[in-house]
């Protein structure tokens, strides 16, 4: 009687199936991790830390200073300016009047282009502050938010 030798290994049918389930499972993790999506919210999440933090230290400085915010650039505008130093775009320059008192360093946008902060003569927050005029309300803005978000803060 002749005896068949079994043969051991994989068909190619067995081999592209497989391969098959792991593409669509690759996919699918991928899509659900949305790393870029990821990375933004928590770019975002900076932002909205950032004007927090800027308008609570306004804030504290108002309350220092009686008669209003202290800050030898003035005022806060009443026309949304950005926080940097003296540059070609309308800007507030608000870091001395807050660090080192009231901040270690000024916040910037983790990812806006020019933010930046190498001292208090050279900084770049690339947020945005103004002062309506009536109210005196205060209002700081991350204008760069990535994934259609919005983050703003009024008081």
């Amino acid at each position: 009687m002749h005896q068949r030798k079994k043969q051991r290994g994989f068909t190619i049918a067995e081999i592209t199936i497989g391969v098959m389930v792991f593409v669509v499972v690759a996919v699918i993790g991928i899509t659900m991790l949305n790393p870029a999506g990821q990375l933004a919210r928590g770019r975002n999440s900076q932002r909205n830390s950032h004007i927090n933090t800027l308008m609570n230290v306004v804030r504290q400085n108002i309350s220092d200073n009686r008669s209003g915010f202290s800050c030898s650039a003035g005022s806060i505008p009443t026309t949304t300016v950005r926080m940097a130093t003296a540059g070609a775009t309308t800007t507030y320059d608000i870091g001395p009047c807050l660090v080192p008192v009231y901040l270690q360093k000024m916040p910037f946008d983790p990812s806006a282009s020019g933010a930046h902060y190498g001292g208090t003569t050279d900084y770049d927050s690339a947020y945005y502050i103004i002062r309506n005029a009536s109210s005196g309300v205060i209002t700081i803005s991350a204008p760069f938010a990535e994934a259609g978000k919005v983050i703003s803060i009024t008081r």
